[in-house]
């Protein structure tokens, strides 16, 4: 093995990190955002849509609302979505999408600030409920076309109005009523979660068994890379040393009975030549360019920046 192999293997155990954190799809954005996104108060979010400048940033409160709604187990509901799917061929295939929202605040002491319920989407982080049957159970509700039998399942993702929630978006005045608000901007989504940060980031993962793989891949993806350049610079170093030597200690060689070709004696009778192999001294330096941009443009991907801002197998309660 040569040390262009190990930082080649480095190079694909870092790439196929981030792949894998691309099959995430939006939940690897939202949990970046919501791991990155700078904090302001409440206060100042409202000062932020009141002058109109466009941040993205991260409140959190207490959620109220005038007139919620109830669910079927009387809790007062500001906001709630009810998705039916079929199981055709194996696929699940959505045939109803229903919303029902209420205008809501955060609020924190007497501070408080609307939240455009509008703009909700794949970033609300909750903990879903679940409930599966027959296409039969459904009625009236049921898709057409679609045998009694067909297996159907009714996600649920809800927000009460006696939570607490991190609301991250940007502030804006409601175009309606002309009132603060959080709302999706600046090619971000709106993003609320009633948990804490991290059960909202195991939801977000779905597990653990991927966000293990994708941390043992950069492990062993950065220790190959470091094992290949400290064995290039070794070698490096040794052709250094060899070479300085052959310059102040010149070594003596016994006659021939024939002269040699003619051409520089230090080359097989070619002419002067370059020392060494410039072709993997050249290789190991591009190496070492690929390396750094690779693990710059992954720390940027994986901590959103300075200025940053299939559905999860945990967070599901099933009936």
């Amino acid at each position: 093995m040569t040390p262009l192999l190990l930082i080649a293997a480095g190079l694909v155990a870092l790439v196929a990190a981030a792949l894998t954190l691309r099959s995430y799809g939006a939940r690897y954005r939202v949990g970046r955002l919501l791991a990155a996104t700078p904090a302001v108060t409440v206060a100042e979010a409202r000062r932020l849509a009141e002058t109109g400048a466009p941040r993205y940033v991260r409140i959190s409160g207490r959620i109220d609302a005038e007139d919620p709604f109830e669910d079927a187990d009387h809790r007062p509901l500001v906001w709630r979505r009810t998705r039916m799917e079929a199981n055709r061929d194996g696929r699940w295939t959505l045939f109803e999408d229903s919303r029902e929202a209420v205008p809501f605040e955060i609020h924190e002491g007497l501070d408080g600030i609307g939240v455009d319920g509008d703009a909700l989407d794949e970033g609300l982080v909750v903990v879903r409920r679940e409930s599966e049957g027959v296409a039969g159970d459904l009625g009236e509700r049921a898709p057409e076309g679609v045998p009694a039998s067909t297996p159907v399942r009714a996600t649920i993702e809800q927000v009460s109005a006696v939570e607490h929630a991190i609301v991250i978006g940007v502030p804006a005045r409601s175009t309606e009523e002309g009132l603060p608000a959080m709302t999706a901007g600046l090619g971000r989504p709106l993003i609320l979660t009633t948990l804490e940060a991290p059960e909202a980031m195991r939801i977000l993962a779905g597990g653990t068994g991927r966000p293990r793989l994708v941390a043992s891949l950069f492990a062993i993806g950065g220790a190959l890379l470091l094992a290949g350049f400290a064995w290039a610079g070794v070698n490096a170093l040794v052709g250094a040393v060899g070479l300085i030597g052959d310059v102040l200690i010149p070594v003596a060689y016994a006659a021939t009975p024939t002269p040699a070709p003619g051409g520089d004696p230090r080359s097989s009778g070619e002419g002067p030549g370059l020392v060494g192999e410039p072709g993997i001294a050249l290789l190991i330096v591009l190496g070492i360019a690929i390396a750094s941009i690779v693990i710059t443009t992954l720390y940027v991907r994986l901590t959103g920046g300075s200025n940053a801002a299939k559905e999860p197998a945990e967070g599901t309660y099933r009936t």
